[in-house]
């Protein structure tokens, strides 16, 4: 399990070295709601920031931000389980990116709808605290139910159709509290990182919130490429374990 926890951040930096320009697409765009949260006064104080946090233009950014971090999912899987092979991590090749595509517009319709649509819970008439419950219960489901999907989303991105959801889970059986840890680790202490510079900027002159941000959006870079790598490395380590190859076979 620490080997894979290692491999993933090692990765993430020879990613970033050797393809930058791929690399920078997410911290762009992260720099991009930042500049509009500047704009809106979020980091003038804390109170501030409680005040403009639904700001419909830090949401509408906040999306966009949300689908660039789903990106790396195509390239840095690509890179990792070729053991690094940056063209073919940069490579757009049919079936891969079609594949991949449909993933993809899976998780930005369901990033649309957790942050724009109705709650589920509400759907079925359910509200108060049996509404609220029944959201953080239909959460965990989604949550356990995305662990057995994990191989899923990484034989898709390298051009495997053979392995869809149920053979995901199969691969995935067995594997279960090794991924979440890996899962976890991928992203826990970035995001904690994250969450530190907003608190750092609150109050600070603007030349020194700029600053701030702008380190801020290429570490949520990094964290970009970890997270597509944590569900990579665990993938691949649950599917080396029954004998099975992620990527297309080439018979």
């Amino acid at each position: 399990m620490w080997r894979d926890i290692k491999d993933n951040y090692a990765s993430a930096w020879a990613f970033a070295l050797a393809c930058p320009f791929l690399f920078l697409i997410p911290p762009m765009v992260e720099f991009a709601q930042h500049a509009a949260e500047i704009h809106i006064g979020m980091y003038e104080s804390i109170a501030a920031a409680r005040d403009v946090a639904d700001n419909a233009l830090r949401m509408q950014f906040g999306f966009a931000k949300t689908l660039a971090l789903l990106l790396p999912h195509y390239w840095f899987t690509r890179y990792i389980l070729s053991g690094r092979n940056a063209a073919f991590a940069r490579k757009l090749a049919m079936p891969a990116i079609g594949l991949w595509l449909v993933l993809f517009a899976l998780q930005g319709v369901q990033l649309w709808w957790s942050l724009f649509g109705p709650s589920l819970p509400g759907l079925i008439g359910l509200s108060g605290k049996t509404g609220l419950w029944t959201g953080y219960g239909m959460a965990f489901l989604w949550g356990v139910i995305g662990i057995y999907f994990t191989a899923w989303a990484v034989a898709w991105p390298l051009g495997n159709a053979r392995i869809g959801p149920i053979a995901s889970a199969r691969i995935m059986a067995g594997n279960f509290w090794r991924t979440i840890v890996i899962l976890i680790s991928a992203v826990l202490p970035l995001m904690a990182v994250h969450y530190a510079f907003s608190f750092a900027a609150m109050g600070r002159p603007a030349w020194l919130v700029w600053a701030i941000m702008a380190v801020d959006a290429v570490m949520v870079g990094f964290m970009a490429l970890t997270m597509a790598g944590g569900g990579a490395v665990a993938a691949r380590t649950a599917a080396g374990r029954k004998g099975i190859s992620l990527l297309p076979s080439t018979g």
